[in-house]
């Protein structure tokens, strides 16, 4: 079984930087699909972005297309997600996790189709 611990979150001014990571141990990410997630206050979980198991494929939400870029290590067992120009809209806690589905099913990025998810790191973007 995997275990996520993820990293990175902070305060930051709206247009400001951050590198999230998610680190995994238990078992090796390079079967799995990961997908970050985050959630607001009073709000559901949203799928953000996903990279497939060699990380050739990406995919993410169109609200952060073009300022979010995710990537893997599998070496390091870590996936990434760079957020740059961060706007308040983006401020929750995120989360990364594993899809075991099948491709069309973990594309969906849907919390459902998701498992083993870590504790999350908070990103709170605000002047």
């Amino acid at each position: 079984q995997v275990q996520f611990v993820e990293s990175g979150g902070g305060l930051v001014q709206p247009g400001g930087s951050l590198r999230l990571s998610c680190a995994a141990s238990g078992s090796s990410l390079n079967d799995y699909v990961i997908g970050w997630f985050r959630q607001a206050p009073g709000k559901e979980r949203e799928g953000v972005s996903l990279i497939n198991s060699r990380g050739g494929d990406k995919l993410y939400a169109d609200s952060v297309k073009g300022r979010f870029t995710i990537s893997r290590d599998n070496a390091k067992n870590t996936v990434y997600l760079q957020v740059n120009s961060l706007k308040p809209e983006d401020t929750g806690v995120y989360y990364c996790a594993a899809c075991r589905q099948s491709t069309v099913r973990c594309s969906r990025l849907s919390r459902f189709e998701y498992e083993y998810w870590g504790q999350g790191t908070q990103v709170t973007v605000s002047s």
